[in-house]
């Protein structure tokens, strides 16, 4: 039985530009969007093991992406001008919000200085990098332009769509959690008083530019 489960899993994507999504995928990933510079930012202050939970948020916020652009829904929504103005202006002050805090060392989902933040909770740093990328319609743009260019009529929609899932999640996660590891090389300056401020200006900063891309979003 399983193994007739698997060749039926496996004959349901047309492999020859299922490759071709994947290295789209992993392109798109390892630009410098809104989502790295977070998880950079908490790579930089938190460690790698907690931006994982960050990287986790914002895949989440993907996956939700997927499953609306998978429907007519996706399609609605990226005609709605109030949609966008509402989703950007919202995502973006959020970033300021946390940006602006962390250069001014005071306590934020990415200040290192406080000490009441070096330890804060999985689920609020999975909850900022779930907040952001619902807050980045860019997601949302990609997967309805990019989704049907490689759906094969031929084949099962429904089985496709769990493969082209599984391409765009496992990459990102891969990227977003090597950002993550490279950044967090020197976490360890955050716990030193000399360079914890350093640290706090530099994710601030890595923040406010995640913000300013995000309002570089248009729905065409």
């Amino acid at each position: 039985m399983l193994p007739a489960v698997a060749a039926i899993d496996f004959a349901a994507i047309n492999w020859d530009t299922y490759w071709l999504y994947l290295l789209t995928e992993a392109a798109l990933s390892l630009s410098p969007g809104p989502a790295v510079m977070l998880v950079i930012a908490y790579g930089l202050t938190h460690g790698a093991r907690r931006s994982l939970f960050a990287a986790l948020g914002v895949l989440s916020a993907n996956a939700l992406y997927f499953a609306v652009s998978a429907t007519a829904l996706g399609a609605v929504l990226i005609a709605s001008k109030p949609f966008f103005a509402t989703v950007k202006w919202l995502g973006a002050a959020y970033l300021v919000y946390i940006a602006v805090s962390s250069l001014l060392g005071r306590p934020s989902p990415i200040t290192a200085s406080n000490t009441s933040t070096r330890d804060r909770s999985a689920r609020s740093i999975y909850l900022s990098g779930l907040t952001l990328q619902l807050a980045n319609p860019k997601t949302l743009i990609f997967f309805v332009a990019i989704l049907p260019q490689f759906v094969d009529p031929t084949l099962p929609v429904g089985a496709q769509m769990i493969w082209l899932a599984i391409g765009s999640i496992v990459p990102e996660l891969l990227i977003l959690g090597g950002y993550g590891y490279l950044a967090s090389r020197v976490a360890h300056l955050a716990t030193d008083p000399r360079y914890a401020r350093i640290t706090d200006r530099i994710a601030g900063v890595l923040v406010l530019g995640a913000a300013a891309l995000v309002l570089t979003v248009a729905p065409s």
